[in-house]
């Protein structure tokens, strides 16, 4: 049923990349990170556009009278609604890298075109384009004899319209090849890209043509692989499958088509017949049509003011760097929190226990990683110390499928098994169990994080890594790794909760007691911290519970389909979303009024995809101290006024600002200053 608190899952996310595209229009922003944040919006909406308008051109095919559960919108109407908003945004998109960029001429940082160049940098690029680039181009003609090329997906190419009496004629040139793509110019901050170089001197590659008309395009593949589809095979390596699953989405069909300026009618009609796309998946843009190279131009102009302060990861001063950190879990649990604490001391973990002479074994999953990853090398000694070292690697973690086949390999070779899971779900969770024999028997190290086993990420986002020595716990994570081991599910816990059988009704259930206080006239309180939100059955109760008087706080910092402060259904619940200089990732559920809260970290957005169709842990916080520290976490986030969005009724946020007798907090901020000024202790 159709509830009025529902907000469709698509449009959504749109408002989320939106909120990222306000960080490049922000004049607080520095303006390198402007940039930053411009190519962070286009890097969402490609994948966007590769996975979710990929799967909605699918189900038109497949199930095209289905209605989406949350908006009533067939899979056409949600298709249309994304490609028109997608639109509507490219103006804004266009402007605030223009600006930025006319700022950045203040600092010495210009991008310009042929035409811009003077007669002396004209020269340079005269001679740099015939010595170092036209060697390497690879142009082609299409016409009505010739097949069309393919087109490698997020590739630039040139398209030049071909003066031709037998019909539409095109030429085409990759631009993807073995040369800079900032080309800079002499020793100033004056640069000009690769492909506006190639469009210039496009029509020396077709010299026996009259060029009437170039342009520069880029297009976006259907990157939707159905893993449910696979072909269940006893003697097939899954890494196999997976390779081959990899090879058809580098083939699947163009769902969109990026291009700086248009070609004439009969040109366009013909281009777009050929790749199969309708007009409404054409976008004309005025920025680059891949941004990437804007992370490369801090080395034109190194002055800091152009990018945000240092904030370097703190290292924890109740941490002993001569104690081991098994030994020192042992005693009390320990909670890192990234990006504003260092990784080191798990690493520090990881290490120790693979030299531990009394370490027996070492299970953990692996979702996403490092490109060079310490946590490999330490499971790889580990193995080779002759450790029992159990690995999950997931291979399905979108995107970063060809890495994961990759270390699984490397795992394998050092000796350590590896498995991949339940052949129908992703494994999710972030989970590390070590365990030890000693003369006093076994014991257990467990760490569950929010985040990936990822050095770089952990300075980028913000996540929880919790590390005990708790039984329980222990007993629990045992018990996930042998489901894992046997292709089943864990179907009862201790302590930690345990998607997709055991997290979302415990999570319920705090909800169902929330509401039992309210009733009896008590004060009833719940928050919760997480990347997005869509599971209606979660939604539900959550509406339900604010009827009931239940006061919620909820921090989600994407897709957000619940709205809040829709009368007689969510008036008690307020909505929150962070966009800031950090990645906000950490999952944090919290019930209760203080004197009797539980508070869990997890790996678990509130979506059916977590609850329901992965493999997913959230773990109580115990220690007393460590609760206060994760509830003020919370608190802080929620009193932002500076990067915190508030959400409405219509499912729209707007940005907050502090008032005149109001003083501006930045959650990331305080929190850094908060972890730097415990780290300093005698500076303070």
């Amino acid at each position: 049923m159709l509830q009025p608190y529902y907000e469709n899952r698509e449009l959504s996310w749109i408002r989320f990349n939106t909120r990222v595209l306000e960080e490049a229009e922000d004049p607080a922003v520095p303006l390198l990170e402007q940039l930053s944040f411009s190519a962070i919006y286009q890097s969402n909406l490609d994948e966007f556009v590769m996975v979710r308008v990929g799967t909605m051109l699918d189900r038109m095919q497949e199930i095209p009278k289905k209605k989406d559960s949350r908006s009533g919108m067939t899979p056409k109407k949600q298709l249309n609604a994304m490609l028109k908003a997608i639109s509507a945004l490219l103006p804004r998109k266009d402007q605030a890298y223009a600006s930025t960029m006319a700022k950045l001429r203040h600092h010495g940082i210009e991008h310009i075109t042929f035409s811009d160049a003077t007669a002396e940098e004209r020269e340079f690029l005269e001679i740099y384009f015939k010595r170092e680039v036209k060697p390497l181009l690879s142009p082609v003609i299409i016409d009505k004899r010739q097949p069309f090329p393919f087109l490698r997906n997020k590739e630039i190419y040139i398209v030049v319209h071909l003066q031709s009496k037998s019909g539409v004629k095109l030429g085409v040139i990759p631009t993807s090849i073995q040369s800079d793509r900032v080309i800079r110019l002499g020793r100033t901050g004056r640069f000009i890209l690769l492909e506006d170089l190639l469009l210039h001197f496009a029509a020396s590659a077709f010299k026996n043509y009259k060029v009437k008309d170039a342009a520069l395009m880029r297009v976006t593949r259907n990157a939707d692989i159905r893993f449910n589809t696979m072909a269940a095979d006893e003697d097939t390596d899954f890494r196999d499958i997976m390779e081959g699953l990899l090879r058809k989405r580098k083939k699947r069909e163009v769902v969109r088509l990026q291009m700086n300026s248009s070609l004439d009618p009969d040109a366009m009609e013909y281009l777009l017949r050929r790749l199969h796309l309708p007009a409404k998946h054409l976008f004309f843009e005025e920025t680059p049509l891949d941004l990437s190279f804007v992370y490369k131009l801090g080395a034109l102009n190194n002055d800091p003011a152009l990018r945000f302060p240092p904030q370097k990861p703190q290292i924890r001063p109740d941490i002993s760097a001569n104690e081991s950190m098994l030994s020192q879990i042992a005693k009390r649990d320990i909670l890192l929190s990234y990006p504003y604490e260092s990784i080191s001391p798990f690493l520090r973990l990881l290490h120790g226990a693979a030299l531990d002479p009394d370490v027996v074994s070492i299970k953990i999953t692996l979702y996403r990683l490092a490109s060079s990853s310490r946590v490999i090398e330490a499971l790889c000694h580990a193995a080779e110390n002759g450790k029992e070292v159990l690995v999950l690697v997931e291979l399905r973690a979108r995107f970063d499928e060809e890495n994961n086949i990759h270390w699984a390999e490397v795992l394998m070779n050092a000796g350590c098994t590896v498995i991949y899971g339940p052949h129908n779900m992703k494994v999710h969770s972030k989970l590390l169990l070590i365990t030890r024999k000693t003369a006093d028997g076994v014991e257990n190290i467990t760490q569950i994080g929010t985040g990936n086993y990822n050095e770089k990420t952990s300075t980028l986002y913000t996540d929880l890594s919790l590390m005990t020595a708790d039984p329980d716990i222990a007993a629990d994570a045992r018990h996930v790794f042998d489901a894992l081991s046997t292709d089943n599910l864990v179907e009862e816990t201790r302590r930690l909760l345990v998607a997709p059988l055991c997290l979302r009704s415990r999570i319920l259930e705090m909800l169902d007691e929330e509401i039992e206080h309210a009733k009896n006239g008590e004060e009833a309180y719940f928050a919760a911290k997480v990347n997005s939100i869509s599971d209606r059955v979660v939604m539900d109760k959550l509406a339900e519970a604010s009827q009931a008087g239940v006061k919620i706080d909820l921090v989600v910092r994407g897709i957000c389909c619940l709205k809040p402060g829709v009368e007689g259904f969510t008036d008690n619940i307020r909505i929150v979303s962070i966009v800031g200089r950090y990645l906000e990732h950490s999952r944090i559920y919290l019930a209760g009024t203080p004197e009797r809260r539980r508070i869990y970290i997890s790996s678990a957005d509130f979506m059916t995809r977590n609850t329901i169709h992965r493999v997913e842990v959230a773990a109580p916080i115990l220690d007393k101290t460590l609760q206060q520290q994760v509830a003020d976490m919370i608190q802080v986030c929620l009193s932002d006024n500076v990067k915190a969005r508030e959400g409405q009724p219509d499912g729209s946020f707007i940005r907050l600002s502090p008032a005149e007798d109001e003083t501006p907090i930045c959650a990331q901020d305080a929190l850094y200053q908060k972890a730097l000024a415990a780290a300093n202790p005698a500076q303070n």
